[in-house]
This record gives C-alpha cells, structure tokens and sequence, in this order.
C-alpha cells in the first residue's frame, strides 16, 4: 500500500481522505507476464512504442497477467452551475439538460464515438435542476453536500468495468475548474482561463475576473484540497473524484478526458500524488490551462489533437487505443507460431 502524509482534515471527509490516502498498488507480477509474451512477439522489441505501455497498465491496475476489455465504460458526470450567472459561458445553463439528452439519444459526439468502438456509455445527471452556487459570491457546496457528492460517483461505478473513461458536462464548468487550478496550483485567474466554449476577449476577462473574485472570497477557509472542491467546484467534478477514488480499490484503471476531468484528478493529487498511479490522462486539451496542470502534476498526455471539446470525447479515444493495443497483444503471432526467425545472438 502506498501512503502520503497528513494533512489536517476537516469534517465530513475523513473517510474519502482515507481511501485517497491509503490506496492499493498496482501488480507487478502480471505486468511482467505482460513483458514475457511481448517479447515473444513477431516485432522489434519496443517496437509498438506506448502501445505496449498501454497493456501493462492494464494488466497492473486489473492485476491480471492477461488483461481484458470486455466491459469498457465512459462515464460523463453532468452539473451546472451558479457562476454561469457572471456571463462566463456563451450558453445558458440550460444546454447542459439538453446536451445530456442528446447523449442519451445518440446525437453527441461521445455517442458516436461509443457506439462505434463499442464502448459503454453511461451519463450520470448531478441535479440538474438545482445548480451550485455561484462561488465568486458564495460557496459552490457545503460540505456535507460535497462528500455526498464524492460518494454518489464511487457508487456509480458498478458492475464488472474493466477500463472506466471519466468525462463531464456542464455549462459554465471550464471556470470552475480553472478556480480550482488556480487554488491549487497557485496564480490569477488570467494564468488558468481559457476560451472554453468560445467565449470572446471580453468574456475571457470576465472569467479571469470571475476566478480572482472567488479566490479572495474563500482564501481565509479554504485550506485541504477537499474544502477548495467545496467552496468553488461542482458536482460533476466532485462525482468524478468519487470515481476515481472507487476504481482504484475496484482494480479498474482509468483514462481521464481533458481540462474539466483533470481538475477532478487534480484534488486527489493534492491529497496524496500516487492516488492517480493507475490513470492516464488522454489528450492535451486546446485550453491552454491544462498543459499546466498536467505539467504541475508531472503527467504526460497520450494524444495532443487539439480538441476541447470535453463528454469524454478524448478519454474515448485514448479508450480505443487501449483496445487496439489488447488486441495486438493478444492476437500477434509470437516468432514460434508465424515461423519466423528472431535475432541473432
């Protein structure tokens, strides 16, 4: 088991504090397996480049030496938000339900995406009715509501998930998760804010001006990473750490999606760093601010193909990589199978 160091805690978090902070190790063992039948394989070794990384992180967060994909999932956590009141988004609150809808009928583009790699979709609705509360004024959650949030998004993953892709929705939410950066990671609002869903220079200033004012407002009260979820994020981000924290003790690895997704991870990181051991991040968003975090987190995204879209569209992606990869593994003939010679010695 692999442990961080304390930190002061306050109420009602000790339990999810605890499963963030004494997380199970991967197994090394099945990724040695992993590493025997590649190198029987008909190819150079190395050959496949990350591909062949993507199996042994299969292989050592399922812990098993023989990997599968039998049951994929993208998971797409929908909120809203009270900040949207601020003028930070160019679309009302109300395109998060209707978007929802739309990935529910098929009509997005994480449906298509899911429907034709075969990858399990599963959208999650936060109380769409009811948002957050707008944090450059007030606290987002208090913090019962948060936990309870935390603890909504470990239950929702169930059954037999063997790869769990996290993404979002929620107008307003690339503020949020800029906030939360900002608070984490330090700077202004100017050094996290990004166009989001094209908001033009003077709703770029409003959203820097939007961060700064929540930043000042919660800075005397705001000290562990899970009250700064609190005071200025949302129940979608919060629901996306409960994921994250269940497939860690479920032995399901995890493909992160881009800017809003990585926020979720980023207050598990700040708890404790090797709680994202079994994650990978999937793309590099557009938005300028999660090149950052990635880099404050000292992680390296799979794929940088300038999209900024969100839905869990990138960790789909990065999801059909990942089975390409498995179906190589274990379909390729080895040197022994195909007749082929290996490398002189």
């Amino acid at each position: 088991m692999t442990a961080a160091e304390p930190t002061t805690l306050p109420e009602p978090y000790a339990d999810i504090a605890e499963l963030l902070t004494i997380v199970p190790d991967g197994d090394e063992t099945a990724v040695e397996a992993v590493r025997a039948r590649d190198a029987q394989l008909t190819k150079p070794a190395g050959s496949l480049g990350q591909l062949e990384g993507l199996v042994e992180h299969l292989a050592r967060w399922q812990r098993k030496p023989e990997p599968v994909m039998d049951n994929p999932m993208v998971a797409v956590f929908a909120g809203n938000h009270g900040v949207t009141q601020q003028g930070v988004s160019p679309f009302p609150a109300e395109v998060t339900a209707q978007m929802v809808k739309n990935f529910t009928n098929g009509g997005a583009a994480i449906s298509q995406i899911c429907a034709l790699h075969e990858l399990n979709l599963r959208v999650f609705e936060l109380a769409l009715e009811i948002p957050t509360g707008d944090f450059s004024v007030e606290p987002a959650m208090d913090d019962r509501t948060c936990a309870a949030t935390i603890a909504y998004g470990m239950e929702a993953i169930a059954g037999d998930v063997d790869l769990l892709c996290i993404g979002e929705m929620g107008i307003g939410n690339t503020t949020v998760a800029a906030a939360l950066y900002a608070a984490m990671f330090g700077g202004s609002g100017a050094d996290w804010v990004g166009r989001g869903a094209g908001v033009d220079d003077a709703g770029l200033a409003r959203k820097a001006n939007v961060v700064n004012a929540g930043l000042a407002l919660h800075a005397a009260e705001s000290r562990h990473p899970l009250e700064l979820l609190a005071r200025l994020g949302g129940r979608e981000i919060a629901a996306m750490l409960g994921a994250l924290i269940a497939t860690r003790h479920k032995n399901i690895p995890v493909i992160i999606d881009g800017f809003v997704a990585t926020s979720a991870a980023a207050i598990a990181y700040a708890v404790n760093p090797a709680a994202l051991d079994h994650c990978i991040f999937a793309h590099a968003s557009a938005e300028t601010g999660h090149h950052k975090a990635l880099e404050h987190m000292q992680k390296k995204a799979l794929l940088d193909l300038g999209m900024r879209l969100g839905e869990g569209s990138g960790a789909a992606l990065a999801a059909v990589l990942a089975k390409t990869a498995l179906h190589l593994h274990r379909k390729m003939a080895t040197f022994e199978e195909a007749a082929v010679a290996t490398k002189a010695h």
